[in-house]
């Protein structure tokens, strides 16, 4: 489980700088600077919220292991994010290039490194309410 958190958020940290280690604004050298600055937007939130769900989920570590509720409907949603970014990444990939396969591979391994505790958590027992 904490490497696949520690995965997601080396993930989110480097997404803050994949605008400008892909060049992406080489390819529309004319575009209207609200579509940068709203791209920018996204890669910057989507950077920040998954670098911060994942940090604040190794912080919450125990929690998630205690199954609270809170934590682990947390550890949940970001195990789906994972699952989403395959399925997307499958039916409406960008390229089907070298970055294709390995996309698919590095999203696998996140989810498949999260997912594998959740049958054991999610499973029934005691929980903690939080």
């Amino acid at each position: 489980m904490l490497g696949g958190l520690a995965i997601s958020a080396a993930f989110g940290a480097w997404h803050f700088f994949i605008p400008y280690l892909f060049r992406w604004y080489s390819y529309i050298p004319d575009a209207p600077r609200n579509l940068v600055v709203s791209m920018d937007w996204t890669n910057f939130f989507l950077s920040l919220l998954l670098c911060g769900v994942s940090v604040l989920l190794i912080v919450l570590h125990r929690e998630v292991m205690r199954r609270q509720r809170t934590a682990l409907a947390l550890y949940t949603f970001l195990t789906a994010v994972w699952l989403i970014r395959i399925v997307l990444t499958a039916i409406y990939p960008w390229s089907y290039d070298w970055m294709f396969a390995a996309q698919i591979t590095a999203f696998t391994i996140v989810f498949v490194l999260l997912v594998l505790p959740l049958p054991r958590l999610l499973g029934r027992g005691s929980r903690s309410e939080s």
